[in-house]
């Protein structure tokens, strides 16, 4: 019965992503805002400079990695030395843990188109 049950529910996220990707065109460009809502919203802000879970993002290309004010960051990321630069943000999506050692970061976008909308979305949300 219980493998039943996890055999279902598999089959029943498996058909929920096929869905998903038939209602999206391959050729229709991935929304930065809607991923960001989607993957990021839990933790972080970019509509105001106010922190949660994770740092306010407004501003963050262009501003040195553990800088925001407020926000208690892992010893990783205030020694790091990174600028977010759109190349260092697209690598730390990719895989935060491989660039950052001890970040608690955990979120990674394997689909770089997908973190391209991210990090040009985020550029839009300059102070």
């Amino acid at each position: 019965m219980r493998r039943s049950v996890s055999a279902i529910a598999g089959l029943c996220l498996l058909l929920s992503v096929a869905v998903a990707a038939a209602q999206t065109p391959a050729s229709e460009p991935a929304n930065g805002e809607t991923l960001f809502r989607q993957r990021c919203g839990a933790c972080h802000q970019v509509a105001t400079p106010r922190n949660g879970l994770g740092p306010h993002l407004q501003g963050v290309v262009g501003r040195a990695a553990g800088s925001v004010g407020g926000y208690n960051y892992s010893p990783a990321i205030k020694g790091a030395g990174i600028v977010w630069s759109t190349d260092n943000l697209d690598g730390f999506l990719t895989n935060p843990g491989a660039m950052v050692r001890g970040t608690r970061m955990t979120q990674r976008f394997a689909n770089a188109a997908e973190r391209q909308a991210i990090i040009e979305f985020l550029q839009q949300k300059q102070d």
